[in-house]
């Protein structure tokens, strides 16, 4: 109904079952002009009904003597339970029997092909199936008319090997909606794709088979399996090619677009996603006050939470922490109490400003016990020294990251609660990422330079601004995204998770808590 999918081994291996009954071939004559003894056997044949309400492909139409039945391949083994085929696939069958009977053919049983255990099982449409088709069909519709998705499943045996479990989430919405199922840990697995960043403005990107050719004034500079790519991001002037372009959009891949500085500019993705019921949810509730404020206070508090966590772990040297700490922990206080949006950005503004005077804290110092960094606070547009620099680049791509995130699971970026809207201003971005600056974007840029992949000559000053060389940028960009491939423990479903897989956790949850279904967003906070 949302027209998300996901692939898994099990979804692979259906479809190579399928391989052949999913190309057309053969032919169906009309009712009127089958013969009785023509012998059918036509592959993938579409039908539908306006009266029963349904559209169905058929895997295989198959028929001699005036009559024909429909076969249906399944990947695994005959069950082995009663009727040797459990209800949904049998009222599958009873649906197919009923399309070709609206049709005018001569149908009354229907045959089920398991390809592993390779046995035909044979469904006949008796009085009880067609009411458990009437059934399921008319249920069906009065669900999609009512604009609201059914219950989880709670603690079901079925989830684990469904390849929908990420986009579904059913035992982290169950948990939330009433705290009695520990959530399972296999809906967050690990993904192996990663992003494929080019930074040459030389460099031209290509599509060669299942393979992304990437070469600088044509030398072959690296590849890329496009199985093994979950984005594209370009800096600069890279070419990007017409065939791979089109490859990347068929597969859902989005492309990012930057400038040679840095900022983010935007994304391809291709037709987007389809669900357009969230994007309601999510613009009716963007125009009401007090959940605009209410959702405001929480990621403010989850930011300042993260902030103090950052400094108490970093701090070097110098005086104890404990009067930065507690400022901050009635920083936060205020900010859960704000009354309204300007007086929560004030409290933000003086969290951040104590915040990153602890952050200078945090960086570590030469043999001779000076700082490497020299920093005196925030400044960016533009950032004029090393450390604001690194900050404003992380914090283009965490922009980045949550712009693509969003899209993907059907929100609109540009539409926030808390971050006014303005034209080209991805707001909704930029709120879910708030509690997320320290925990990737701030410690990527404390690990790259207390770790001396980046030192203070890796930087170039023009007119006021300061800016990464070309050379260096791959560090900091590789400190970012080992970020993202670090596990966490979840704080509240207790399983460990990657934040690049988190992102994509909590921007569900964001689409759940926007349509009802679960009572509040439950924010990111480490200890």
């Amino acid at each position: 109904m949302q027209g998300e999918w996901a692939e898994s081994a099990d979804t692979a291996e259906g479809r190579f079952a399928h391989r052949v009954a999913d190309k057309p071939g053969g032919k169906l004559p009309e009712a009127d002009d089958l013969e009785d003894d023509a012998r059918i056997h036509a592959h993938s044949v579409t039908l539908s009904s306006e009266r029963l309400g349904v559209i169905a492909k058929l895997d295989l139409v198959e028929g001699e003597g005036g009559c024909v039945r429909p076969v249906d391949y399944k990947r695994g083994r005959r069950p082995h339970v009663e009727k040797s085929a459990h209800l949904p696939e049998r009222v599958q069958l009873g649906i197919q029997i009923l399309l070709l009977r609206e049709h005018g053919y001569a149908c009354d049983e229907a045959i089920l092909y398991f390809a592993e255990s390779r046995e035909r099982v044979t469904v006949l449409l008796d009085d009880e199936l067609h009411a458990a088709v009437t059934s399921a069909v008319h249920g069906l519709r009065l669900m999609a008319a009512s604009g609201r998705i059914p219950p989880p499943l709670e603690d079901s045996p079925k989830c684990p090997r469904c390849s929908l479990v990420g986009i579904c989430l059913p035992d982290e919405v169950s948990w939330l909606r009433n705290g009695r199922i520990e959530p399972r840990p296999f809906a967050v697995a690990r993904a192996e794709a990663l992003p494929l960043v080019v930074q040459e403005h030389r460099a031209r990107i290509g599509k060669d088979g299942e393979t992304l050719v990437v070469t600088v004034e044509g030398e072959k500079a690296c590849t890329a399996r496009l199985a093994d790519v979950s984005q594209v991001a370009i800096f600069g002037q890279a070419a990007l090619t017409t065939p791979a372009l089109h490859e990347l959009m068929r597969r859902e891949v989005p492309v990012t677009w930057h400038s040679a500085a840095g900022w983010f500019m935007g994304h391809t993705f291709g037709l987007g996603h389809r669900n357009v019921e969230l994007r309601t949810h999510q613009w009716r509730q963007s125009f009401e006050a007090p959940f605009c404020l209410r959702f405001a206070r929480g990621v403010v508090a989850a930011k300042i939470r993260n902030a103090r966590t950052l400094v108490r772990r970093n701090r070097r040297g110098g005086e104890p922490a404990d009067e930065l700490l507690a400022l901050l922990d009635r920083d936060r206080e205020q900010a859960e109490a704000a009354h309204d949006l300007p007086t929560l950005l004030g409290v933000e503004g003086l969290a951040a400003r104590r915040y990153f005077a602890g952050f200078a804290q945090c960086l570590a110092e030469d043999s001779q016990g000076r700082r490497r960094f020299d920093w005196d606070g925030r400044n960016r547009r533009p950032p004029t020294d090393p450390i604001n620099a690194l900050l404003s680049f992380t914090y283009a791509m965490l922009v980045r990251a949550w712009t693509v995130q969003l899209s993907a699971v059907g929100l609109d970026p540009y539409r926030g609660f808390y971050h006014q809207s303005r034209y080209g201003r991805p707001a909704l971005a930029l709120d879910m990422m708030e509690p997320f600056r320290p925990l990737v974007a701030d410690s990527a840029v404390l690990l790259a330079c207390n770790n001396g992949e980046i030192g203070p000559g890796d930087f170039i000053a023009r007119a006021g601004a300061v800016a990464l060389t070309p050379s260096r940028r791959k560090a900091i960009i590789a400190a970012f995204e080992r970020r993202l491939d670090q596990e966490i423990t979840h704080p509240l479903f207790g399983y460990r998770v990657a934040y690049r897989r988190l992102f994509e956790v909590q921007a569900r949850l964001l689409g759940r808590f926007l349509a009802g279904e679960i009572p509040d967003l439950p924010h990111i906070i480490t200890r």
